[in-house]
């Protein structure tokens, strides 16, 4: 019987690490949103809308991949309702409405759980080398855009 080598061994424990972490992310943010009272797609809208500006129902839409519509409307209406964004007309085109994050209200519910995450992963993060830190960041980095380009590879079939 073949041995494996060491980097064959380190590959394979790779795959199975990053399927644990995306598993649990996942998880968490499902566990996060129902402890402050959304679902996990609520929660992620409101994310986007924090991290990358405010967006019109349809920009949202295509940004959490939900349909234009309904089920965009619905997610609206909730975070409007819990007071986590707020819907106004466009200044420049009134037949337009723009959705915003109100950070202070999303912060408020969430920011309780996430500021002690953050505490901990800072923590670990301090623990490691210059090098190392680079070497973290580089491979979060990449494995968000790998899983950007999936979505967008997903969502176009």
């Amino acid at each position: 019987m073949a041995e494996t080598s060491t980097r064959e061994r380190e590959m394979e424990r790779a795959a199975e690490v990053m399927r644990e972490f995306m598993a649990r992310a996942v998880l968490f943010q499902d566990a996060v949103a129902k402890w402050g009272g959304l679902n996990g797609t609520d929660l992620q809208c409101a994310s986007l809308l924090m991290s990358e500006g405010p967006a019109t129902p349809g920009e949202l839409a295509e940004r959490t991949g939900l349909t234009a519509g309904g089920a965009i409307t619905t997610a609206i209406d909730r975070l409007e309702r819990a007071g986590f964004v707020t819907r106004d007309r466009d200044p420049n085109d009134r037949r337009r409405v723009i959705v915003t994050a109100v950070p202070e209200a999303i912060i408020g519910r969430f920011g309780e759980v996430y500021g002690r995450v953050g505490a901990r992963w800072n923590a670990y993060l301090d623990t490691l080398s210059d090098e190392q830190l680079a070497f973290a960041n580089e491979l979060f980095a990449h494995a968000a855009e790998i899983n950007r380009e999936e979505i967008e590879l997903l969502r176009a079939k």
